[in-house]
């Protein structure tokens, strides 16, 4: 749609907001995520305290023998309340989002998510009986995830009103959450922080960037470029538009704006999901088949690679799978999401797009021929610590690039009034990867 007289999106300002913005989708769950010894160390039986340790997967642990069933399941259950609401929510704003205003959708769900993690510190500081701190946290999670699935989908489909570059900077600032997160966990692991110290760390930052994500959108209306756009799609919109756009324009130029008439009403194309589904169809399964493998793998297959460089008193076996696993992964991840800004290739219509992203599936093998331990049916190929780094590089860059690719065209698959339906029709399926992964994941370590 980019016309001659379009504004330009001086200081790259609207760019900037778009990825601050993709980074508080998901640096308050990558946080969540990595507080999780914090979590279960406060479900510990009193009696026992962790005292005894035990050998878990090949690493020493402190929980042991002696953890309880809230401690034992506490990561299952974390999953599940994470990826069903993430789904059934993505799913739900594919429909609602004509219906419930867009400003209402992000600004809400931000709030929502503050709200949670103010909490979530201050009750770092309170004492509480693990059965009620585990039920509490749960709610939480569901509350993330839900919230944070509407919060998502809705960011997508209003990059989709915008050039498909302007999709990039939201997945370049999520995998930016990522590696943050994971340089944090490596940080709090050199320092010898307390867990509840780290905790409360990682929860008021997350407070600081969601804050600053609700600023950033709050002045999204007032840049020119992105009132060109948005007023653009909206001369062709259907069912929000009163509700969603004046929202997002200023005053003085809801005034020069010329009224619609009856007829330019009545003579506006209905928007149709599945109508929009059957175009974007290739797209929306690509980005789902990307995500269901990486989940499939990561975390729960590499996480539990053991090195075989012989630990000489310089802490490698600690630092192997934060450093070789989760850092690697997220910084590679992030260089690929950002590498669309300059690069679009394959195009939207290549055939190389959707080949590559099945080639991926020679992942799922490569890994579980890695060291992984403790091992029963398979064994190990690539047992040098180099082959599960080399892995990892490919591995997580492609997830990031070629995700991002599917993300940006998308929307541009479609007629410009259904962009934004289109967007969150790709969000829900990114999320479907997302939970097909994670149950997959189960079979993929079993049957090593």
């Amino acid at each position: 749609m980019t016309a001659s007289n379009a504004p330009r999106d001086r200081y790259n300002a609207v760019w900037i907001i778009f990825f601050i913005l993709g980074l508080g989708t998901l640096l308050p769950w990558n946080f969540f995520m990595t507080a999780t010894m914090y979590f279960t160390s406060r479900l510990k039986d009193p009696q026992t305290n962790g005292e005894h340790n035990a050998t878990a997967n090949g690493t020493v642990v402190t929980v042991g023998d002696n953890r309880n069933v809230l401690e034992s399941k506490f990561n299952n259950v974390m999953t599940l309340c994470a990826m069903v609401p993430l789904l059934i929510f993505t799913c739900l704003n594919s429909f609602i989002h004509q219906r419930i205003p867009q400003k209402l959708r992000i600004s809400g769900s931000l709030s929502v998510i503050l709200v949670v993690f103010l909490i979530t510190a201050v009750l770092v500081k309170v004492e509480m009986e693990p059965l009620p701190f585990f039920a509490f946290t749960m709610i939480k999670i569901i509350c993330i995830n839900s919230f944070g699935a509407i919060l998502q989908g809705s960011l997508f489909g209003l990059a989709g009103m915008l050039p498909a570059s302007y999709t990039t900077p939201i997945m370049s600032g999520q995998g930016l959450a990522g590696t943050f997160a994971a340089f944090s966990m490596i940080c709090a692991l050199a320092s010898g922080s307390e867990l509840q110290d780290s905790a409360f760390g990682y929860f008021i930052t997350a407070c600081v960037v969601i804050l600053l994500a609700i600023v950033s959108y709050l002045a999204l209306p007032k840049m020119e470029f992105f009132q060109y756009y948005s007023e653009s799609n909206g001369s062709r919109s259907s069912a929000d538009e009163e509700n969603k756009m004046d929202l997002l324009k200023p005053e003085d130029q809801a005034e020069k704006r010329p009224v619609l008439s009856l007829t330019d009403e009545e003579s506006r194309p209905a928007v149709s999901v599945f109508g929009i589904f059957k175009q974007i169809w290739v797209m929306a399964l690509s980005v789902c088949f990307v995500f269901t493998i990486t989940i499939g793998i990561f975390p729960a297959v590499t996480v539990e690679v053991k090195t075989t460089v012989a630990d000489e008193g310089n802490g490698w076996n600690n630092y192997f799978i934060p450093v070789s696993c989760f850092l690697l992964f997220n910084v590679m991840d992030w260089v690929g999401r950002s590498l669309t800004a300059v690069c679009m290739w394959p195009g939207k219509d290549s055939i190389w797009l959707p080949v590559l992203v099945i080639a991926r599936l020679v992942f799922v093998p490569l890994f579980m021929l890695c060291n992984v331990q403790p091992r029963y049916n398979l064994t190990v190929v690539f047992g040098h610590d180099a082959w599960y780094i080399i892995f990892m590089i490919l591995f997580s860059f492609s997830n990031g690039y070629l995700a991002s690719l599917c993300m940006c065209f998308g929307p541009k698959k479609v007629s410009q009034h259904e962009a934004e339906t289109a967007g969150a029709i790709m969000a829900f399926f990114l999320s479907l990867g997302l939970a097909v992964g994670a149950a997959l994941s189960f079979g993929f370590r079993a049957m090593i």
